[in-house]
């Protein structure tokens, strides 16, 4: 007997549960026009058995770039800031003096808003480096427990361990090289900041939030309004990391498979933006990242617009069978939001755990696979 695709659905979601030390997951799928909706959630969303539902927020991590990567392009449209200029232009020179050296030379002024965005900058991720005598952030985090961290400790880590990957690169190169860092988008939140005199929180609250009613979207440590789910806890293996305010430090945000796809429905036709086409910046130039080993960033084949991803298969992979692009992101936690163009479908999950940052990549071309032969009901 033909399974249906709810069913099939279902049986990619309890395929995620079988990944190592997943305690949970959650798997939707969405049709940009709203006539196809399907979500699942499987697992405990706390050690105490609390048992895990599609409202149940959960962290979503490296996601939110998507979030920054707007707010910053509504800056940019409304003439607040151009992101051609170099983020001199906007963070106080005490915060980022010599962030970008090599021997004698200091490049930090040559990186822009855009170099930021793409992350064609050349910093390392203040995440994974550290000098010989000490641990790296993300380190201390699994081993040591929580603690917070402030945006002049990210880039005083820089600036000690003083490695930059390469040159800020040209904005006029046609292909640029480009390295995931983190450290790029806490400089853009601190630009945020210190444009809009506000709190990341309430800048988004304003920009976002209360435009497209995200109600169950939120930052660690801000009570959101209404009754909803606690959020759902982060596991590194079968360690439940209570770290709250280590994940207020990092800036990114809890949210739900619902409001994720309100905002990249609005993302995506340019709805969050004064001018609709504001939002075709983001995508119109791609630059592939290269292998890496990294435990916090995504590498090859994944390419990098401004504050978004293009996930498809190197052609020789999938010959005979090619699968559709993606766009969106994902995170570390194995959190992810993607737009199918050729589908017209919208897909996000999440399983809150460190070690399955990968599951995205593994997962996503599966689901995709299994939705190619139902194209024409998503096209009503």
């Amino acid at each position: 007997m033909e399974l249906n695709l709810e069913a099939i659905l279902y049986q990619h979601l309890q395929h995620l549960m079988k990944t190592k030390h997943i305690k949970h997951a959650v798997l939707a799928v969405e049709s940009m026009d709203g006539s196809f909706k399907w979500s699942g959630a499987e697992g405990i969303a706390h050690p105490d058995g609390t048992i895990m539902t599609p409202d149940t927020p959960f962290f979503i991590a490296s996601v939110t770039k998507l979030y920054i990567a707007g707010v910053i392009l509504k800056l940019h449209e409304q003439g607040r800031i151009s992101i051609e200029q170099p983020m001199a232009s906007y963070l106080p020179n005490k915060l980022i003096n010599c962030l970008h050296r090599s021997g004698t030379e200091d490049h930090t002024g040559k990186i822009t808003v855009r170099n930021l965005l793409e992350h064609s900058s050349g910093l390392p991720d203040y995440l994974e480096i550290h000098t010989k005598d000490k641990k790296s952030i993300f380190n201390i985090v699994i081993e040591e427990g929580d603690r917070s961290w402030s945006i002049q400790d990210f880039v005083d880590i820089v600036r000690d361990v003083n490695t930059p990957i390469f040159a800020p690169q040209p904005l006029e190169a046609k292909k640029k090289k480009v390295r995931y860092s983190d450290t790029n988008y806490q400089l853009l939140i601190a630009i945020i900041k210190e444009v809009t005199g506000q709190s990341l929180h309430e800048v988004l609250q304003d920009m976002i939030y209360e435009p497209l009613g995200l109600s169950k979207t939120f930052h660690p440590g801000i009570v959101p309004s209404g009754c909803i789910p606690k959020a759902a806890k982060l596991w590194y293996k079968d360690q439940v990391l209570n770290i709250p305010e280590a994940l207020k430090s990092f800036g990114d945000l809890y949210s739900t498979a619902d409001d994720l796809f309100a905002f990249m429905r609005a993302l995506i036709s340019g709805k969050i933006f004064d001018n609709p086409s504001t939002s075709k910046i983001m995508c119109k130039e791609w630059n592939r990242f290269g292998f890496s080993l990294s435990p916090v960033g995504p590498g090859w084949p994944i390419e990098y617009g401004l504050g978004i991803m293009r996930f498809r298969y190197p052609r020789f992979l999938t010959l005979f069978n090619p699968l559709p692009e993606v766009i969106g992101h994902t995170g570390v936690s194995g959190s992810w939001l993607f737009y199918c163009p050729a589908l017209e479908i919208m897909l996000a999950g999440n399983v809150s755990q460190i070690t399955a940052g990968a599951a995205p990549f593994k997962f996503v071309p599966q689901i995709i696979r299994s939705l190619q032969p139902h194209y024409k009901r998503f096209k009503r």
